[in-house]
């Protein structure tokens, strides 16, 4: 017999689509507003450039003739499946669990989109401290890494079947 839905972790799903429509929308203000290279002071220490990522974080294997288009396409397509089935395995109750998988959902689809549509991924945020720059990134990213340190931050804290034993 299967269960309802709104009992399981895939409750949390609404999250995926709010990530996915700020970080697209952001990407699109970028893409209309903004020449490649562009760059606008936020605050000290924070602008937005304009630029294109053809690989994975901190540009890996940009320059690698294409092939990476597909490959990271398929492990976020990958990744996305089985973090819903993880989903759908939880209860509705575990919210940092399935939070944090909605977070890497989310971001992660953003980036997919953006790979298959653009065939590169749109980065925007630059951070840097004096003349040192990070690695430009997006929204997406950042649902991502907050997603991912929800899951280390949970195996920190204690278990309710362990208080129950």
């Amino acid at each position: 017999m299967s269960k309802p839905l709104c009992s399981t972790g895939l409750r949390w799903l609404w999250l995926v689509v709010v990530v996915l429509i700020i970080d697209l929308g952001s990407k699109y203000l970028i893409l209309q507003n903004f020449a490649l290279g562009d760059t606008v002071s936020l605050f000290p220490s924070l602008n937005l450039h304009y630029a294109r990522n053809y690989g994975a974080a901190f540009s890996f294997l940009a320059d690698s003739g294409g092939w990476q288009r597909w490959f990271f396409a398929g492990i976020a397509i990958g990744i996305c499946v089985i973090l819903m089935v993880m989903m759908y395995r939880s209860k509705a109750t575990q919210k940092l669990t399935n939070i944090a998988y909605a977070l890497i959902i989310g971001g992660a689809l953003g980036n997919l989109f953006d790979r298959l549509w653009h065939g590169f991924v749109v980065d925007m945020i630059d951070f840097y401290v004096g003349d040192w720059h990070f690695a430009t990134f997006n929204l997406a990213d950042t649902a991502i890494c907050i997603g991912a340190a929800l899951i280390v931050l949970e195996g920190f804290l204690p278990s309710k079947e362990k208080k129950a034993a």
